[in-house]
């Protein structure tokens, strides 16, 4: 991994929290992911299972971890299973954890080979009287692949049927909700990098300049910081694509008078940041692109200032639309006569700003969540708000991660330029 060292208390504090959730008789199970097939014999970049990283810290294929907390004996109580190296890969492949290193990294004592996992299991289930799988419950997940722990569950309950089956989902998602002091910096971490390669974009942009020629400077300021690169497909959206929600083709060449929407965030030890910046190609805002630019900004700052203890999502994006109803009756873009007359349920803003205004952020950039669960101290959540003027090849959006604090909110990415003024005296 190209990350520095994690002290494991991380971990070994995150499988604390769990034990503690777990009933008397149980035992959880997390399945690495796979590596990912493309065509021939190659293969896709390896991402880990992010609730396996959350309780181990253990970034390698084919690993398995058990959390039984009331095991009979006291050395399985937290077992680590890690694909066992020997010479011929380490040849081919590099080196792969020994059993003292998945310890250091893990702070699990107790680590046997991958291929033992069978026989020990077991005698595990014979203990245990429920058992607590794992599966991606994400609200946005859509995937038809079967992931190891979707094989997994199947193989366990087959073979055990008489065992009572729950979902760990419920508790992980619970846990991870709340960042720990060290997740939160390396989120920091991952923040600096996404600053550092804004400020060499702004050097770099120019009328003339490709899409994925800026997508490059991004890539580059990233993985000379330890970073694998982007925490997400970046959107880097010059003229009308500024306005397409999800462009990722990143393959025009960015002109003179256009604005350029980039959506990008650096990923650090599988944390995420997400960053927003909008800029003149030729790093001058026009009056229009500048009024548009401050009115997103001005929905911003006030909508940092709900992100605070014992606000619900739902209600903070009513009342973030609500101020951005008043910014774009402003910019002449809504009626206010037409608002005061709006299905309540459909409001007219929504034509202009169509997404949610904050979304969790951690060791996914779309963290898991409980949007009815209200907002809590040690949260980290993005705060994007965005104007599209389609007819106007014109879309705005600025996005910052922000901690929950109970002082009040942490922007993380303070730093990151974001003033208009700023931005175009950096340009120039």
């Amino acid at each position: 991994m190209k990350y520095l060292p994690i002290d494991n208390q991380l971990f070994t504090a995150n499988r604390k929290r769990l034990r503690n959730l777990l009933p008397h008789g149980a035992l959880a199970v997390f399945n690495a992911n796979d590596i990912m097939p493309t065509n021939a014999d190659g293969t896709m970049p390896f991402k880990q299972n992010s609730d396996l990283f959350y309780f181990s810290g253990v970034d390698q294929e084919e690993t398995i971890l058990v959390v039984f907390p009331t095991a009979v004996n006291p050395a399985h109580r937290e077992i680590l299973f890690v694909r066992e190296t020997n010479e011929e890969i380490a040849i081919w492949e590099g080196e792969k954890l020994t059993k003292e290193k998945a310890t250091e990294v893990s702070g699990i004592k107790t680590v046997y080979w991958t291929s033992q996992f069978e026989q020990i299991f077991h005698s595990l289930m014979q203990q245990a009287e429920s058992v607590y799988l794992n599966k991606n419950e994400h609200a946005r997940a859509a995937s038809p692949v079967e992931t190891r722990d979707d094989r997994f569950r199947k193989w366990c309950m087959e073979k055990y049927p008489l065992h009572q089956y729950h979902r760990v989902a419920p508790l992980s998602t619970t846990l991870r909700a709340i960042k720990s002091p060290l997740e939160v910096e390396l989120i920091q971490t991952a923040c600096n990098i996404t600053e550092g390669g804004f400020r060499r974009v702004l050097e770099f942009v120019k009328p003339g300049v490709m899409e994925y020629e800026i997508e490059a400077e991004y890539l580059h300021e990233f993985i000379r910081n330890r970073s694998k690169g982007f925490a997400y497909e970046p959107i880097i959206a010059s003229g009308f694509d500024s306005c397409v929600l999800h462009y990722v083709n990143n393959n025009k060449e960015c002109l003179d008078g256009d604005i350029l929407l980039m959506d990008v965030g650096a990923e650090y030890a599988n944390y995420a940041s997400d960053m927003t910046r909008c800029i003149p190609v030729n790093g001058k805002f026009t009056q229009r692109q500048k009024d548009v630019y401050n009115a997103v900004l001005r929905v911003m700052r006030e909508a940092v200032k709900m992100l605070r203890p014992g606000t619900l999502h739902e209600e903070y994006h009513k009342e973030v639309g609500k101020i951005m109803e008043s910014e774009l009756i402003g910019l002449g873009l809504l009626d206010k006569h037409d608002v005061a007359k709006q299905d309540p349920k459909n409001p007219l803003y929504r034509k202009y700003f169509m997404h949610g205004t904050s979304h969790h952020m951690g060791l996914d950039v779309h963290d898991v969540e409980d949007r009815n669960r209200p907002f809590e101290a040690g949260m980290v959540l993005t705060c994007e708000p965005g104007i599209y003027i389609r007819e106007e090849s014109l879309g705005i959006r600025l996005e910052n991660d922000i901690l929950i604090t109970e002082d009040g909110p942490v922007d993380l990415m303070k730093n990151i330029p974001i003033e208009a003024e700023e931005i175009e005296d950096l340009m120039n």
